[in-house]
């Protein structure tokens, strides 16, 4: 797969995988057909980013693509501007484009409101400059969408949001980080210095970028998630086989209750989770969607996939432990509970929907 295990992949062989998901569509679920895309609505889209998981093992390219979908592709949809939204949103579509979400930065993980990067009016454009940390694409990306402080007094509204050319002038990509999973998603820093980016480039309004991050994660949260539902899924048909097959005191350890009572409980709460997904997205395509609902759903799905990642290592063995299989599929699962906002993020949310 053209990768190790320092977690480096090869950016010509992210560029021939890639290609292999645009053939099939996956770079444009939810972009509109007149674009090249599949005109899905959010439930749709999970489903479809469901069965990329289950089938697909490099969990990183699935993350990856959803990633340019949904935190990037979906503003761009949405809130770009005519003269370079069809031009912006065919490639990206096509995949012959790799997008890139760059809003984290060092000092601005969770509390993303106190970024440090700015966006400086100058005449018919914005001059950007700052560090964006842990972008994901960030080492192959075309297009960029980040966000600055343009009106430092105005706090949350003072926020602006654009889809950045990478080839802009005044653009730097860092060296791949080595991660402990996601391999196939090369991420880095990538800094913006003196970086001037057209009017035309900025997404909605000045000042409305909050917002717009706010839309582009309630879609990363509803529907990213489906893909660690197909890697549940696909996981615990293994651990069924291999319950089977597997035989100690002269009988399949699936006899024993201490694995089938832990299968099915990897069952209760792949199900479970499945659940409130799919009641997220339909929420999203209904047009009322709220922090609570997509929050809880995101949290269910990341902490049941690390849960059940640790009960297939534990049911596969020693052979669990070996590099590759479940030991993958656990290094995969666990920064699930980190990006598209912590668990703890998701819950805070949610208690604030509860007037907590």
């Amino acid at each position: 797969m053209g990768e190790g295990l320092s977690g480096v992949t090869d950016p010509g062989s992210v560029r021939s995988r890639w290609a292999v998901a645009a053939e099939i569509g996956l770079t444009g679920l939810c972009l509109p057909a007149e674009y090249g895309g599949r005109d899905l609505g959010a439930l749709d889209t999970a489903l479809c980013l469901e069965a990329f998981g289950r089938a697909c093992p490099d969990t990183g390219l699935v993350f990856g693509v959803a990633a340019h979908l949904l935190a990037c592709c979906v503003p761009i949809r949405d809130f770009a501007a005519e003269p370079v939204r069809a031009p912006l949103l065919g490639r990206l579509a096509s995949g012959s484009a790799i997008a890139a979400n760059a809003i984290t930065e060092e000092e601005a993980g969770s509390d993303v409101t106190h970024m440090a990067m700015t966006a400086r009016k100058e005449g018919d454009a914005y001059i950007l400059d700052g560090e964006k940390s842990f972008v994901s694409n960030g080492p192959v990306a075309d297009v960029i969408v980040t966000y600055g402080v343009s009106d430092p007094a105005a706090g949350y509204l003072g926020i602006s949001a654009f889809a950045v050319p990478a080839d802009l002038p005044g653009i730097t990509a860092g060296a791949t980080y080595q991660k402990m999973g996601l391999h196939g998603c090369q991420a880095s820093w990538v800094r913006f210095q003196g970086c001037r980016v057209p009017d035309e480039y900025r997404l909605g309004v000045d000042g409305q970028g909050s917002a717009i991050f706010q839309h582009s994660m309630m879609w990363e949260r509803a529907c990213l998630f489906g893909a660690y539902v197909g890697l549940m899924d696909r996981q615990l048909e293994l651990c069924v086989e291999r319950a089977k097959k597997r035989r100690q005191f002269g009988r399949s350890i699936g006899g024993f209750q201490a694995i089938s009572h832990r299968i099915v409980r990897m069952r209760q709460r792949l199900e479970g989770a499945r659940l409130l997904l799919y009641r997220a997205c339909w929420a999203v395509d209904e047009g009322h969607a709220d922090e609570m609902t997509v929050g809880l759903a995101k949290a269910a799905v990341s902490e049941a996939s690390v849960a059940n990642s640790l009960d297939s290592v534990q049911i596969f063995g020693a052979a669990g432990y070996l590099s590759g299989g479940a030991e993958q599929q656990l290094r995969d699962c666990v920064p699930s509970t980190l990006f598209s906002g912590t668990t703890e993020i998701q819950y805070e949310l949610a208690a604030m929907e509860m007037g907590l």
